[in-house]
């Protein structure tokens, strides 16, 4: 019988006997460490998803040699992860043994010495391959460029490529003394180094950045055909340029349901959506009669907590986090009739404009705009708690009151309205618009029923990350007066949900576009 059984194995083909490494991957986790129920999906809106205990599970039963690797946005979004400064987050990784991060804009949002403190921390890399002290021309002495991986039998390289946004995309303050060079060029060098240097069985780049274009939520894109603007910049010029094996983008929450595979260079491209609901699992096949690498795959696995089943140990760290919290963040502090959430036209939505009116409202302004990115949850009819509001604004924004013209303010909405969708919500006007190929045209506004003119005078309210130079503010540096209240935006949100509880929905339609 053992002879037969040795006959038959011997005459299994060579792939049969391939090792196969499995590379998990996470992204803009931002702090949702925890399972919550999948609201968003019809089909299963109160099936609990997500989280570090489900994800725990799920690497510890693979049988496959397996990494763990994170793309960065890793805390900022939720009091569990704002509160702890990011600490909860560095534990958790620790606890699930990550092998190595990259550094995502929002990782800065506390500043560079508390990022410091997080890497200090963490028992594994953060990489930042392309960011440089503007002054001396250094590498940032707490990021890693790469590391090298030894994984049973084999070295597995990995790049981190932070984005080039990061200048504008986290408090620009904080990191005016970086720079954050050409995402595609470092990599290829850096590739190409490490190849030389290291002589890798494979090589993955960690980016921050996603799919240019219009690439967004939950993608099959096998069939796509690429517009210029998704070749442009993110990951696909990446992989074209440095010619890894694999590139695992972070940023835009995409998630990319299978990867893809550029015919161009051969490169495996994978995302894995926002909030740890998904993780991408990349699996590496080496020939094992010549240690090569043969394919690379991949799946985005939804953490569903009654499949992955949940890490008691990890449950229990988890636990502490969320029992101090809780005391402070369950407090019911409002109501709303409504549920207020985003819209699906891409321009003004139920949320962005509560948002703003509330803005609007406590500065006693004219109007009002609030950067849409910076809007990250949705508000559920009946009560509102502290949490509530704080997941809706996770950021430490404070309130900047302007005056500014007619004229300025159509600019702003100029740089603010691309491919159907607007960049900031609105309170106190209404805008109407063209969209050419050229971008936005005949833009107008109007406050209460009269057309706002060039060199009409408004009083506005914003916040400071968009008059410091943050995406799409450029025009509030034009402002006549500027102050900066130095209020916490968040808790006048708080102030004012308390103060006036949603009785009826904010009215819509403020941004149009006109046909």
């Amino acid at each position: 019988m053992k002879k037969l059984i040795i006959a038959v194995l011997l005459t299994l083909p060579a792939s049969a006997w391939s090792l196969t490494i499995d590379v998990y991957h996470t992204s803009d986790v931002h702090g949702w460490y925890s399972s919550r129920p999948a609201k968003w999906d019809k089909q299963n809106s109160t099936r609990t998803i997500g989280g570090f205990a489900a994800l725990s599970s799920l690497v510890n039963a693979d049988k496959n040699p397996h990494i763990l690797l994170d793309s960065g946005d890793t805390f900022q979004g939720t009091p569990e992860g704002n509160i702890t400064k990011g600490m909860a987050t560095v534990r958790l990784m620790n606890q699930l043994k990550y092998s190595a991060a990259e550094v995502g804009n929002h990782d800065y949002d506390y500043t560079e010495a508390n990022l410091r403190a997080m890497v200090k921390e963490s028992s594994f890399p953060w990489l930042g391959a392309n960011v440089y002290i503007k002054e001396t021309g250094a590498h940032a002495d707490y990021l890693t460029p790469y590391t090298v991986l030894n994984v049973a039998g084999k070295k597995i390289a990995v790049i981190g490529i932070a984005g080039r946004h990061t200048a504008t995309s986290t408090f620009p303050a904080y990191v005016k003394h970086l720079d954050f060079r050409s995402e595609s060029e470092e990599a290829a060098k850096w590739t190409q180094e490490v190849r030389a240097k290291e002589k890798p069985d494979a090589v993955i780049i960690l980016a921050h950045v996603g799919f240019g274009g219009d690439v967004y939520g939950k993608s099959d894109i096998s069939t796509f055909t690429f517009t210029d603007a998704q070749t442009a910049w993110g990951t696909l010029p990446i992989a074209r340029a440095a010619k890894a094996d694999v590139v695992i983008g972070g940023h835009n929450h995409t998630g990319l349901l299978k990867g893809w595979t550029d015919p161009q260079s051969g490169v495996l491209i994978a995302e894995s959506f926002y909030g740890l609901t998904d993780v991408s699992k990349i699996s590496l096949e080496f020939d094992d009669t010549t240690g090569k690498l043969t394919r690379v795959s991949d799946e985005l696995v939804p953490l569903w907590t009654d499949t992955t089943g949940e890490d008691a140990a990890v449950l229990e760290i988890l636990k502490g986090y969320s029992a101090t919290v809780d005391k402070e963040m369950g407090k019911v502090i409002g109501s709303s009739d409504f549920d207020l959430g985003v819209s699906t036209v891409g321009l003004d939505s139920p949320i962005g404009n509560w948002f703003a009116d509330a803005m609007r409202r406590q500065a006693g302004t004219d109007a009002a705009f609030q950067n849409t990115a910076g809007i990250r949850a949705s508000l559920s009819k009946g009560e509102v708690r502290i949490r509530d509001v704080f997941q809706v604004m996770p950021f430490e924004n404070t309130l900047v009151k302007l005056t500014m013209t007619g004229d300025q303010l159509a600019r702003l909405m100029a740089d603010n309205l691309r491919g159907g969708f607007s960049k900031l919500q609105i309170s106190g006007i209404k805008v109407t618009f063209r969209q050419t190929p050229e971008g936005p045209k005949d833009i107008k506004i109007e406050r209460n029923g009269a057309e706002v003119k060039p060199g009409d005078k408004l009083t506005v309210a914003t916040n400071n990350y968009l008059t410091t130079g943050g995406t799409g503010g450029k025009v509030f540096g034009e402002a006549e007066k500027s102050e900066d209240t130095m209020q916490p935006i968040r808790d006048l949100l708080l102030k004012d949900i308390e103060k006036n509880p949603v009785k009826t929905l904010p009215e819509g339609g403020r941004i149009t576009r006109l046909e």
